[in-house]
């Protein structure tokens, strides 16, 4: 049985998430909620708000025990790239990316 939460269109490089993803994966829910509310990374935020998604998912659709909750797969993905254009000197342009990402959050229950 699992839980999962996505986050789709998220105005944040996937590079970023990616970083932060890392620090919470195979954790516990609430240990992983405590590494997000104490890290100082943009998107811990976002990824805050999706694991109490999760939670909320795993408590209230699945009928899951939220103490024996574990994050196991954490996964980030390139969404569409916002292409934007700066002007630069001499007439020229130069291309600004601004990127998306695609989170997705899965909760299982530990097997004690």
């Amino acid at each position: 049985m699992e839980a999962r939460a996505t986050l789709r269109y998220a105005r944040i490089s996937p590079r970023k998430v990616q970083i932060v993803l890392d620090l919470i994966r195979n954790q516990d829910a609430d240990k992983a909620m405590a590494i997000l509310r104490f890290t100082p990374k943009a998107a811990c935020e976002l990824l805050e708000k999706l694991l109490k998604s999760a939670i909320a998912n795993a408590e209230n659709n699945h009928s899951m025990d939220v103490s024996k909750l574990y994050v196991a797969e954490a996964l980030v993905g390139p969404g569409p790239i916002l292409k934007r254009i700066r002007p630069k000197d001499h007439g020229r342009a130069h291309r600004i990316l601004k990127r998306t990402s695609h989170i997705t959050l899965v909760l299982r229950e530990r097997e004690d």
